[in-house]
């Protein structure tokens, strides 16, 4: 699948361009999908564009999503769309708020990301849904110092420099944990950076701390550059969902379902299989397959909305209301619509 990816990616690329123009939308310089992505868009299924639906994704290349790479590479994404007669394209971004910005320029119709961006889209009156759970995992996300830095609890950071991308989960871990501590954001002193950009900053000592997740976590404490302060134990569930535009989800539930069941394809293969697994995924987010397989172990894969998952994505939207992370309330009764999850095999 990734030799198939990597010879295919320029004619995917205008082909992509192509369909876009022909349904009356155009993507100039300032467009949020080309301006904030990392790859371009690979079209899937061309062939079918013209007589079904296509489902423009947002994606984000990392360990948090596992299932959806595994469905990417492995082909059942394909597959199952190719079921139901219908077409996709996917284009990458490197955290949350940039795939709420791509949505909301229109540019896209999926994302996959964290519970906290996912509300803040929705607070600020995005048309979406949450379809389906994709995973969860406390020691996914963490505080991370230097190896050798003298900072030994979170209250410690009073005062200090913390990176961490405004508007991502990791803000709300934050939050979290400042707070037991009786603390605030304001406490500190927050640089917004993505995750991308936060190891040289910490290495470098112009931050003293960092709020990152999966690869980088694995990543920086294997190689000996930091050590996690705190993590999600206990505190932060950690949700990654998928959402859909609910008009596009009304229009197509089909679709919907098709990108279901390949996540559970991905699953499958994750339970039965996790090395091989691993083997297809690892170059995705620039790891080497054993860490991978380690990085799996952090995480539970699963579509499932549980009312346990439910009540934790409505703890994060009531705590983020009253820190003011989020200024309009969120209906999270019909925020989350498991109506595609329940009638997947009727």
């Amino acid at each position: 699948m990734k030799l198939e990816r990597l010879l295919t990616l320029a004619l995917a690329a205008s082909l992509t361009l192509f369909a876009l123009s022909g349904c009356g939308e155009t993507s100039d310089q300032g467009s949020a999908v080309n301006q904030n992505s990392s790859v371009s868009a690979d079209t899937a299924t061309q062939d079918q564009a013209s007589s079904g639906a296509q489902l423009r994704i947002a994606a984000q290349p990392y360990p948090l999503y596992t299932p959806i790479y595994v469905a990417y590479e492995k082909g059942y994404l394909q597959e199952e769309f190719d079921a139901v007669g219908a077409a996709y394209t996917w284009q990458e971004f490197k955290s949350g708020p940039l795939v709420n910005e791509a949505v909301a320029a229109g540019e896209a119709d999926l994302g996959f990301m964290a519970d906290l961006p996912a509300i803040i889209a929705k607070s600020s009156g995005q048309p979406i849904e949450i379809v389906s759970n994709v995973a969860y995992g406390e020691k996914g996300l963490a505080v991370l110092v230097k190896a050798d830095s003298d900072i030994s609890s979170v209250a410690e950071l009073k005062g200090r420099k913390v990176a961490y991308a405004t508007g991502s989960y990791a803000q709300h871990l934050l939050a979290v944990l400042l707070d037991k501590e009786g603390l605030k954001l304001d406490d500190v002193e927050s640089i917004n950076l993505g995750a991308g950009d936060q190891p040289a900053a910490l290495a470098s000592g112009e931050v003293d701390a960092i709020v990152i997740w999966e690869q980088y976590i694995s990543q920086l404490t294997s190689d000996g550059t930091a050590k996690v302060l705190a993590d999600g134990t206990g505190v932060k569930r950690g949700n990654m969902i998928t959402y859909i535009l609910s008009d596009y989800a009304d229009q197509n539930p089909d679709v919907v379902k098709a990108w279901i069941r390949a996540l559970n394809r991905g699953n499958e293969l994750l339970e039965n299989d996790p090395d091989a697994a691993a083997e297809a995924v690892a170059e995705d987010f620039g790891v080497t397959t054993e860490l991978m397989r380690k990085i799996i172990d952090n995480f539970t894969y699963s579509t499932e909305l549980t009312d346990e998952d439910i009540e934790e994505i409505t703890a994060v939207k009531d705590f983020s209301l009253d820190a003011g992370i989020i200024s309009e309330d969120v209906d999270i009764s019909t925020f989350i619509n498991t109506e595609y999850l329940d009638n997947l095999d009727k």
